[in-house]
C-alpha cells in the first residue's frame, strides 16, 4: 500500500521506527522496479510489490517479499559507522530480518 509515490533520495526501511538501511536511487516504471541502494551492501534492483508503504519520505519494504540475496545485504548495513553493532536488519515476525 502505497499512500505516497516512490522518489529517487528517499530513504528504505525494513520497519517503521527502525534504523534506515539505504535510499532509492532509481525508479524503473516501465518495469514496475526500482533500484535501491542498501549500506555496505550495494544496489540492489527490486519490484514495485516489495514496497509495503511509502509516507513521510520513507519507503518501508515488505520484508517477505524480498530475494536472498537483498535479506544477506540486510543482516550488516551499519556495520561500517558501527562496527561493534549487533544491529541487523532481519526479523520477518515484526517486519525486520533480525538473526
Amino acid at each position: 500500500m502505497m499512500s505516497e509515490q516512490l522518489e529517487v533520495g528517499q530513504m528504505v526501511f525494513v520497519a517503521d521506527g527502525e534504523l534506515g538501511i539505504g535510499a532509492v536511487r532509481e525508479i524503473r516504471e516501465a518495469s514496475s522496479e526500482f533500484v535501491v541502494n542498501i549500506q555496505n551492501g550495494g544496489d540492489f534492483v527490486l519490484p514495485m510489490s516489495a514496497v509495503k508503504e511509502v509516507h513521510f519520505g520513507k519507503v518501508v519494504l515488505q520484508v517477505d517479499r524480498l530475494p536472498d540475496d537483498v535479506r544477506s545485504a540486510l543482516r550488516h548495513p551499519h556495520d561500517a559507522e558501527i562496527p561493534t553493532s549487533t544491529y541487523s536488519a532481519t526479523d520477518p515476525d515484526d517486519g525486520t530480518l533480525k538473526e
